[in-house]
């Protein structure tokens, strides 16, 4: 797999994370009420890609409400909508907010509870109604249906922040099966009346300890014809065909998803038999090893962070054109062309990671959203360095860094003003936020971290987490004054980019020199303890210290004579330096690659290239532009300009070579392309499998994949 096709698909990655927060580019209005539980009856019909549903919303209403708003995917449309005495109400939809606005009968009074009905129909086949534009969400099809929770495909209120119940019976063709949170212990006996089974009152049935995969029941299902005949061509599924599986999740939270397909029987990792694996016949190469490394990931969180809601994780295969991973209470669902491939480990581990940082606690407004996404990111950092070492952990800080700084105009604390799913709103919430669970266990120290972040998952169990709640329980954890860090990194923007003047002196009767310098930055307010390494001639010496305002003095004495001074040499601190400013353009680029701007790409890679001429990054960025735009002689240039920069990352140099080789093989020049496969293979640097692909190319000559035409 090539990098391009790797960091092209980790923005999709991005985009997944922050799915859960997708909508309109609107800042969000106060909600007027608050969804608590939801009984949803729900046929699917791959043939025709067709979803038939009754929903039964239970909501507490915020302020007096005369008209409830709730958002469903644009493919849907509603056929009857009925209050809790029967009442038939009036509704319009909103296409653009992908809402559906319904009118009481009758004001409802603030602090009120009730319940609405809903019936809809509808097909979901792609992303053209998805209320992410772009972006595949809910989907109907063969072999695999996805129904995500942000795809709204049922009334939504409070996307990943109004936690509620849910009940549901979901019916689908005889041998596929059905994934969902809370899967129950006893089949639901099959309706004796005529009514079709979307109408017919639910039957609870007890939930089973570590459920996921629905109690299937097979019986004839009555499916609610639509108004209109479907648009597939394919006959619908006969009612004789179908099977229930049942699915109940009493511990408020976001059980919204629901994964069927034509998944072969569990596969488990042997000594975790709580981790299972669904995947159809395509993808069951790699998948036991796949839930053997998810095993591995629960278990390190587990120990980390305290038990989860539930220890039953079931890891889902998604079609490969949707998001890259999604998460739910017990649910890690991963695109299938990532399973069993070792370069998603990253991926897998942060979204196992969201069932406690997103399903165990929760962020009370999007203003809040950084504590989960950025800790959820963080986890994934954690277990790096568990699994693979500081320096691999230190690599990933540092890209880390370039993503918080991307776009950072605007505080933590304010983001819910901001577009969900504007880069912005990712790169803070996901990478800045990161940076300051990085930051904090700097400060805390490595026994007390872990103990604040079990600390704040005991206290707000089920419940919404504040960016104020994390202040208190860091200040009551640490015993520190936390407030000019929250104060910088939540409340403020920017960051510090330290420079460091010094003098030496030589100390009398051999005592070895003393160091005079200082510290300076540009940001007046910012306050916070900073590591100093002082090369010498002989040991390195090692000093923590307080920086307070634009210039913080200190001294060092040391034996040997000071070569050179490091400030945070082990990257605890997020700053601004010339090389993240290379790699915040690069970044930059990435996005615009992803978006199809690849005129806009050219100018950030250039950017980057205005603040280091030499940077191999940048050069090899647009090396990919030229190749993608098949202008292979300036692609060549490029990425000869890659191979005589400063080699940094490492990576650059091995897959600068596989790129001239790729376009030596399309330019019908076989002899000059091996050559660049050797000497690929010669590096040793099998970063993202390249020394494979460069063996798998001198096998092979490369070709376009028809996809990429």
């Amino acid at each position: 797999m090539s990098i391009h096709r790797v960091l092209k698909t980790s923005t999709a990655v991005v985009a997944l994370l922050f799915c859960s927060f997708a909508g309109n580019a609107a800042p969000p209005s106060r909600p007027l009420l608050q969804v608590t539980a939801y009984t949803i009856n729900a046929d699917i019909d791959p043939a025709v890609a067709r979803l038939t549903a009754t929903v039964q919303v239970t909501f507490t209403a915020l302020e007096d409400v005369s008209t409830a708003a709730f958002e469903l995917n644009n493919g849907l449309r509603v056929t009857k909508i009925t209050d809790a005495t029967g009442a038939t109400l009036q509704s319009d939809r909103n296409p653009t907010t992908s809402t559906v606005n319904v009118a009481m009968t009758a004001p409802i009074a603030k602090g009120t509870s009730t319940t609405l009905n809903f019936e809809y129909t509808g097909t979901l086949n792609g992303a053209d109604t998805s209320p992410v534009e772009g972006i595949k969400l809910a989907a109907i099809a063969d072999p695999i249906t996805m129904l995500l929770y942000p795809g709204r495909w049922f009334p939504v209120s409070g996307l990943y922040t109004q936690r509620f119940t849910a009940e549901m019976h979901i019916r689908v063709p005889k041998g596929e099966t059905v994934i969902a949170s809370g899967a129950t212990n006893h089949p639901v006996a099959p309706p004796t009346s005529s009514v079709p089974t979307i109408h017919a009152t639910a039957h609870m049935t007890p939930r089973r300890a570590g459920g996921g995969v629905g109690t299937r029941t097979s019986k004839p299902v009555t499916t609610a014809k639509a108004d209109a005949p479907p648009p597939a061509p394919a006959a619908p599924t006969s009612s004789t065909n179908m099977e229930e599986f049942d699915f109940s999740w009493q511990k408020p939270g976001f059980p919204g998803t629901v994964i069927a397909g034509k998944f072969l029987p569990a596969i488990r990792s042997s000594g975790a038999r709580n981790v299972s694996i669904y995947v159809i016949e395509k993808h069951k190469t790699g998948a036991a090893e796949y839930a053997a490394i998810a095993a591995r990931q629960q278990e390190f969180f587990t120990t980390t962070f305290g038990e989860p809601q539930s220890s039953t994780l079931n890891i889902v295969e998604m079609p490969e054109d949707a998001v890259a991973a999604s998460w739910a209470p017990e649910i890690a669902a991963i695109a299938g062309n990532r399973i069993g491939n070792a370069n998603s480990s990253r991926l897998l581990s942060n979204t196992i990671a969201h069932q406690w940082w997103g399903s165990e606690v929760s962020p009370y407004t999007l203003n809040d959203a950084w504590i989960t996404n950025g800790m959820s990111r963080y986890a994934e950092l954690m277990f790096l360095e568990d699994a693979s070492g500081k320096t691999a952990f230190q690599n990933a800080v540092t890209d880390v860094s370039a993503g918080a700084l991307a776009y950072d105009t605007a505080p933590l604390s304010t983001l819910g003003r901001v577009d969900p799913y504007s880069p912005q709103f990712q790169s803070e919430t996901l990478e800045k936020g990161a940076m300051v669970f990085h930051m904090l266990r700097y400060q805390m120290g490595d026994e007390k971290f872990p103990a604040f972040l079990r600390g704040l998952l005991s206290q707000f169990a089920g419940k919404g987490v504040r960016s104020s709640d994390v202040e208190t329980v860091a200040a009551a954890q640490s015993g520190l004054n936390l407030t000019p860090f929250f104060a910088q990194w939540i409340d403020g923007t920017g960051a510090p980019a330290f420079t460091s003047k010094f003098t030496v002196y030589r100390l009398g009767g051999n005592k070895g020199f003393r160091t005079i310098g200082s510290i300076s930055q540009d940001l007046d307010l910012f306050r916070m303890p900073v590591d100093l390494r002082i090369e010498t001639e002989g040991k390195t010496e090692n000093k923590r210290i307080d920086v307070s305002g634009t210039d913080s003095r200190y001294t060092v004495e040391t034996f040997g004579r000071p070569r050179r001074i490091i400030i945070d040499p082990e990257h605890w601190v997020l700053k601004s330096t010339p090389d993240l400013a290379v790699r915040v353009a690069v970044l930059k680029g990435q996005q615009l690659v992803a978006q199809g701007d690849l005129i806009g790409a050219l100018a950030e890679y250039q950017r980057a290239l205005d603040a280091n001429k030499n940077s191999s990054l940048a050069t090899y960025r647009i090396a990919e532009v030229f190749f993608t735009q098949r202008n292979y002689q300036s692609a060549a240039n490029s990425y000869r300009d890659s191979l005589r920069g400063d080699n940094d990352p490492k990576w650059t140099e091995v897959w600068s070579h596989i790129g001239l080789g790729r376009v030596f093989d399309l330019t019908g020049q076989r002899d000059r392309a091996v050559n660049e496969y050797r000497l690929a293979v010669q590096t040793n640097d099998n970063t993202q499998g390249a020394i494979n692909e460069a063996r798998a190319l001198l096998q092979k000559p490369y070709m376009r994949e028809r996809s990429s035409e």
